[in-house]
C-alpha cells in the first residue's frame, strides 16, 4: 500500500512543487489535490462536512487541479499525482480529456483520476452542469473521455456529450487509460463503480468507515461479473485522521492500494508536517 498526501494547493499556499519534492524525498507515494472552479457569492450553505454548512475558507482559493498536478509531476520522478476529487460536471469533457491525457503522458502514467459529483448546486449550474442528474452526466462524460483516450478515431452520441469521429492526441501513457475512481459512499456508488469505473476513493475518518463499504463494493463487482481485485482502492483521510501506524496497517490488510493523509498546513509549516507524518507512518 502506498501512502500519499492531500494538499490544498492554491492562493495563500506554498508552491505545490516544494510540497511534491519533499513528499517524494520522504518516501510518500502520491500527492492529491481537490477542486472548486468558482465560489458563487450567493449560495446555499449545505457543505456536508460542516455542522454549519459553511465550507472551509480554502475552498475558494484552490488552483486548477490539472495545472497544479502538472507542476508537481514535473519536479518529481515517481510520485503519483491524483485528483481527490475532480468535479467532472464542471468541465467540458473533450478538451478536459486532452488535458488529462497530456498530464498522464508527460508524467509517464502517474495520474489517478478521482471523480466526484460535488455538493454545490450553484457552482455546478453556473458551469453548465446538471446538478439533479450529475451522476448520469458524469457517466456519459467518462464514456466519452475513455473513447477519446483509447481510440484512434473516436465518436460519442450520449445524452450529455455528442461528437462525430475525431482524432485526439496525445494518448495517455496509462493503458488503457488513467483509472477512474469514484468518490462517495452511498449504496448506489458501488453499482456505478462495478458498471463503469476502475476504483473507489471515499473520504473516511476511521478504518471502520471503509470496512463495510469494501464488502458491499466487492459484492457489486461480483454481480457485475468483474473481479474485485481489479479495482484501485483509495482511503482518503479527512483532516486529522488516519495518522497512526496501526490504522495504516489495518488499511493495508483490507487491500487498500493508496491511503492519503490530509495536510492541514498550507504555508511553509506544511514541510515540517510532512516530516512528522513520515516518521509515524509506514510507507
Amino acid at each position: 500500500m502506498e501512502v500519499g498526501v492531500f494538499f490544498t494547493a492554491g492562493e495563500g499556499a506554498i508552491d505545490i512543487a516544494d510540497v511534491a519534492r519533499a513528499a517524494e524525498d520522504l518516501g510518500f507515494g502520491s500527492i492529491w489535490v481537490g477542486e472548486h472552479v468558482v465560489m458563487p457569492v450567493d449560495y446555499e450553505r449545505v457543505y456536508p462536512a460542516s455542522e454549519s454548512g459553511e465550507p472551509p475558507a480554502y475552498a475558494g482559493l484552490l488552483s486548477s487541479p490539472i495545472v497544479a498536478l502538472a507542476r508537481a509531476a514535473a519536479v518529481t520522478k515517481t510520485l503519483r499525482v491524483g485528483t481527490g476529487v475532480c468535479l467532472l460536471p464542471l468541465h467540458e469533457p473533450i478538451a478536459f480529456a486532452k488535458d488529462i491525457a497530456t498530464l498522464d503522458a508527460d508524467s509517464g502514467g502517474r495520474f489517478l483520476f478521482g471523480v466526484g459529483a460535488g455538493w454545490m448546486r450553484e457552482e455546478t449550474e453556473i458551469l453548465g452542469g446538471d446538478f439533479d442528474r450529475r451522476w448520469a452526466q458524469i457517466r456519459d462524460q467518462v464514456a466519452a473521455m475513455k473513447a477519446l483516450w483509447t481510440r484512434d478515431e473516436a465518436s460519442h452520441d450520449g445524452p450529455y456529450v455528442r461528437f462525430p469521429p475525431v482524432r485526439s492526441n496525445p494518448k495517455p501513457a496509462s493503458k488503457p487509460h488513467p483509472p477512474v475512481l469514484l468518490g462517495g459512499a452511498s449504496p448506489r456508488i458501488f453499482e456505478r463503480i462495478a458498471a463503469w469505473a476502475e476504483g473507489w476513493i471515499p473520504g473516511i475518518a476511521t478504518v471502520d468507515d471503509l470496512r463495510a463499504g469494501m464488502t458491499s463494493l466487492d459484492e457489486a463487482m461480483r454481480r457485475a461479473g468483474r473481479d474485485p481485485a481489479s479495482l484501485t482502492r483509495v482511503a482518503f483521510g479527512f483532516p486529522g485522521c488516519l495518522r497512526s501506524r496501526g490504522e495504516m496497517e489495518e488499511l493495508a490488510g483490507l487491500g487498500v492500494d493508496h491511503a492519503t493523509l490530509w495536510l492541514e498546513g498550507r504555508g511553509p509549516e506544511v514541510l515540517d508536517e510532512l516530516e512528522r507524518c513520515a516518521k509515524r507512518i509506514p510507507r
